[in-house]
């Protein structure tokens, strides 16, 4: 990982930055203000600003509501929230109803088998905000042990569930989305752009291993000074890296874009 003051992009302008939200945005389990000025200052600089998390899109909603971002796409791609004309919030989902209530049916039998089987596990206390995945909480109101986590990813992926590992939280989920599956998706429909055709243009900046295949596929990729907690488990680095943790960190990358405008 190279320190943030050596990234010089090949592709200009930016366009945007995707973010992630937890130990990223957040310090101490809130988001500052100086974070929020941060986003709003790249929104006054013409940039596009799109959190994507694991969290659940109900604990998503105040917060799309009032931070200056274009959306928030929430429970690692699956559902979206911007908003409208109104000043309301649009939920955007990428399954179907259907198949949104046969999964969440499957997930609970899956959510209950964990808390039943592996001491000590317990679901996210955001769980009854959470429409097409499921979490436990591993760092948040508890410590769970590593090996407990992959146990618990185990037992997920054994149901046929995709599972990552945030800062906090262990998801599970049925279907093809992920972050970056969310990501190509909302830049198309909020914008009509092709975010494959055009990644040298946009950055993302996360803080754990549910963020690594977005470290992958963006050469802008920026990890918080954090990251270092998840390094041995990482098979995919940020290619850059803050020098401060959590929402200082991102208030770095958010100046050093800024001024490249």
């Amino acid at each position: 990982m190279l320190a943030l003051d050596t990234w010089n992009p090949s592709s200009l302008p930016i366009l945007g930055l995707l973010t992630d939200i937890d130990d990223t945005l957040t310090t101490e389990g809130s988001v500052p203000d100086n974070v929020v000025q941060a986003i709003a200052a790249l929104k006054a600089k013409g940039l596009a600003v799109i959190p994507i998390t694991g969290r659940p899109v109900g604990w998503s909603e105040p917060f799309a509501a009032a931070w200056p971002v274009d959306a928030i796409v929430a429970e690692n791609g699956a559902v979206a929230l911007r908003r409208n004309a109104s000043g309301g919030l649009d939920k955007l989902y990428q399954q179907d109803e259907a198949t949104r209530v046969a999964n969440f049916a499957k997930m609970q039998a899956v959510l209950a088998q964990i808390e039943q089987t592996v001491p000590g596990a317990q679901r996210a206390t955001d769980s009854a905000g959470r429409e097409c995945d499921i979490a436990v909480d591993h760092s948040e109101f508890t410590q769970m042990p590593q090996a407990d986590i992959d146990r618990c990813v185990a037992l997920m992926q054994a149901a046929g569930m995709n599972a990552t590992v945030s800062s906090i939280h262990i998801n599970g989920w049925f279907g093809g989305h992920n972050k970056l599956e969310g990501a190509r998706w909302i830049v198309k429909t909020l914008f009509g752009r092709d975010l494959d055709a055009e990644i040298g243009q946009w950055c993302y900046i996360g803080d754990s291993t549910n963020d690594q295949l977005m470290f992958q596929h963006f050469d802008n990729s920026f990890g918080v000074a954090n990251i270092e907690r998840f390094v041995p488990q990482l098979q995919h680095l940020p290619r850059y890296v803050t020098r401060g943790e959590r929402g200082a960190g991102f208030i770095e990358l958010a100046e050093r874009i800024c001024a490249l405008k």
